[in-house]
């Protein structure tokens, strides 16, 4: 079978599909990836074929723009710049599919990905990271801008969506998908955020726990939980990092998020919150310019490590609240403050806080004092490590990989497009 993977993102969304691409190559499989050569380096370090979208400098503009991680901004410049991908990975996808040999696995926002569904049959998963994705008027998710308090009953919820579909989101989003559509002899569809689900199969990559399953969520949906890949094996912990981990307490780990360029404010105040409480700090990030210079002695920077092998050894974790980043945690059992700034990471954070392993600072309150004190009462607090040591339990020896890899393997032998959907019909359980 030949599989093709179309992730768009970050290296949080990146790594997920690696995992499946490693799970699906072992099983015999040949696997390619269309992805951004940005990430090259570890497509082709662990031996997959990459398919170059787009270029590097794209990549780095993208995520140097000031509105990327804006509480409601960032959305918005996403579902903006989606259109300039659709006919680009159309081509490639079209270029490098063998009718009735291929299957593809696409992320939520190749768009160009489902247009190669509809039009060339290619049967298709959707791959959704994080819950805020589908959409829910009975449990929705918390999204920046769109009231959805728990009183608010579910017929205003779906009023609501049908006003942000009008008015905002198919009007960055329909126009350059719909011409492009016409192009190509499709008709044009309507609320997008709908259309993103593939038909066939949508594969959530979540636990039941951290999300539960809806009635109004899209039935051909199948959860198989985190991935929990993050480079272990081809990634190694850098010796500098282990004889700073052995050479006293365990520290505080403080990340942004691997698509933040411009997180220095973040890491000065995480220095000086940690000088405030006498504890050793740990700096995760791959842009060396974000780093103030002359760093204390109980603080050590690292560009990257396998949060599997890192997390176990430190006391907590203070994160963007990126999907990625809060499996790792749960997966380790540390407790986690969470700084959310734009897109899921609101929503991933209130389900952390609802599991009882995490408290939320907003950026504007991200100020040493402040940390200092909700680190404190983090680690001080017995509830929240009984509610991590829960979480850890839950997830000691998952393997979500495999259902994931199970259900594309399914793919094979069907028909891509709008009436293809006899797997979502089919007998097998709804939600595993």
């Amino acid at each position: 079978m030949n599989v093709l993977l179309v992730p768009l993102g970050s290296h949080g969304d990146i790594h997920p599909f690696v995992g499946i691409g490693l799970g699906l190559r072992a099983r015999g499989h040949r696997v390619r990836m269309i992805v951004n050569p940005f990430f090259a380096p570890l497509v082709e370090g662990v031996g997959l074929e990459l398919i170059p979208l787009g270029t590097a400098d794209e990549y780095r503009r993208l995520n140097q723009h000031p509105d990327l991680w804006h509480r409601t901004r960032g959305t918005r410049l996403i579902f903006s710049l989606l259109g300039s991908f659709i006919r680009p990975m159309y081509r490639l996808i079209a270029e490098h599919c063998t009718p009735g040999e291929t299957v593809m696995a696409a992320s939520t926002l190749a768009l160009g990905a489902r247009v190669a569904q509809d039009r060339l049959g290619i049967p298709t998963a959707t791959i959704h990271l994080q819950p805020t994705v589908i959409r829910s008027a009975i449990a929705p998710a918390k999204v920046p801008g769109v009231p959805m308090a728990p009183w608010v009953p579910p017929w205003v919820r779906r009023a609501i969506y049908f006003a942000a579909d009008r008015l905002v989101i198919d009007p960055l989003l329909a126009p350059p998908l719909n011409s492009f559509r016409r192009e190509i002899g499709l008709d044009p569809v309507r609320r997008v955020m709908d259309y993103w689900h593939s038909p066939q199969r949508v594969i959530g990559l979540w636990p039941q726990w951290f999300a539960p399953p809806q009635p109004d969520w899209p039935q051909q949906v199948r959860l198989t939980g985190f991935p929990l890949y993050d480079e272990r094996g081809f990634t190694k912990l850098p010796d500098e990092l282990v004889a700073f981990l052995n050479g006293g307490d365990q520290p505080i780990a403080f990340t942004p998020g691997s698509a933040m360029w411009n997180g220095r404010r973040f890491f000065e105040q995480s220095i000086a919150a940690c000088q405030l409480l006498g504890r050793r700090g740990l700096l995760l990030t791959r842009h060396y310019e974000h780093v103030p210079a002359n760093l204390p002695s109980t603080v050590r920077h690292i560009e990257y490590a396998p949060f599997s092998e890192l997390l176990p050894r430190c006391d907590a974790l203070v994160h963007h609240g990126g999907i990625g980043t809060c499996a790792q945690a749960l997966a380790a059992g540390v407790p986690q403050l969470v700084m959310p700034n734009a897109h899921d990471q609101p929503d991933n954070a209130a389900r952390l806080v609802r599991l009882g392993v995490a408290r939320i600072i907003e950026p504007q309150e991200y100020r040493p004092a402040i940390v200092a004190r909700a680190l404190a009462e983090l680690l001080d607090s017995s509830e929240v490590r009984n509610h991590c040591d829960s979480a850890k339990t839950r997830l000691r020896g998952a393997e979500p990989l495999g259902p994931t890899c199970d259900l594309i393997e399914q793919l094979r032998g069907s028909r891509g497009g709008y009436f293809a959907s006899a797997l979502a019909g089919s007998s097998q359980p709804r939600f595993t």
